[in-house]
């Protein structure tokens, strides 16, 4: 029998991906899995100098995903809280490509990730990242995009 045990959902603290970890917390409770919450952040470089080439302060980035964590978890416990098991990860990258890799890292049964909704000239500059981690993931994504048809919250938990 085909089980979803493990859930992850990528965050990066718009409203969008807010209401995918509401949608992914009420599926998670009926499947009985487990919801891993992923922020990826990318590497601010600095050129410093030609000789050097680029650097990146790793204080910088040990400050950012300290904070991600903090938010994170402030997030999940006010959105998840005791409802289904949690985890929290943490990566620095591009964030298809980390997405995908932990997914497989975790071996993720399925991921559900929120689409903005970015057309035209705005989707060709910045492309969508839900595209490409639907494009290379390791297993089945469920894209979100508002409104969520047929998905109410109901009170009774039906």
């Amino acid at each position: 029998m085909f089980q979803i045990k493990k859930i992850m959902v990528p965050i990066d603290f718009s409203d969008y991906s807010k209401k995918a970890l509401e949608y992914a917390t009420e599926f998670a409770q009926k499947m009985n899995s487990k919801i891993y919450l992923i922020y990826v952040f990318e590497p601010m470089i600095y050129p410093t100098d030609f000789s050097f080439g680029e650097v990146i302060p790793i204080s910088h980035q040990e400050d950012l995903a300290e904070k991600a964590k903090s938010e994170l978890k402030l997030l999940a416990e006010s959105n998840i809280s005791d409802k289904v098991d949690w985890e929290i990860i943490i990566k620095t990258g591009r964030p298809f490509s980390q997405i995908n890799e932990t997914a497989r890292e975790i071996d993720a049964d399925l991921i559900i990730i929120a689409t903005h909704g970015h057309t035209g000239v705005e989707h060709i500059f910045f492309g969508s990242t839900a595209e490409k981690v639907v494009r290379k993931a390791p297993c089945p994504v469920l894209t979100l995009r508002e409104p969520i048809k047929g998905f109410e919250f109901n009170k009774n938990g039906n």
